[in-house]
């Protein structure tokens, strides 16, 4: 199972940027599929997370912001970024939990950079 991430770039703050991500593979089922993001110098956090059900939750920096969605049929994740500062700067990562019928993990997308710059 892979996941694909894309959408990334550079945006002057006040923008708006759309990051999908693509799971490919023998897939069973996706449970809970999150975005998480890492700065320069920091440790990888939870940006956004949905459930299977499309019960959502956000870190208290991107509260109001960005918004999580999923499409179940097609075994995607995006996330809509609004009103981008330049502390949103990171390489965004998307994971999911994959059921393949045969066990239950975890996979991390490749990243994408997100950059908030004038």
């Amino acid at each position: 199972v892979q996941l694909q991430a894309s959408g990334g770039g550079l945006v002057q703050p006040g923008g708006s940027l759309r990051l999908s991500c693509a799971a490919s593979g023998s897939i069973v089922s996706l449970n809970s599929m999150d975005w998480y993001r890492q700065g320069l110098g920091k440790q990888r956090e939870l940006v956004a997370t949905i459930t299977s059900g499309g019960s959502t939750k956000y870190s208290d920096s991107v509260e109001g912001r960005f918004t999580i969605s999923r499409d179940n049929a097609k075994n995607t994740v995006s996330l809509q970024m609004n009103s981008l500062k330049p502390e949103d700067t990171a390489v965004y990562y998307c994971n999911a939990e994959v059921n393949t019928g045969r066990s239950l993990y975890h996979v991390w997308g490749q990243g994408t950079q997100v950059t908030v710059s004038s």
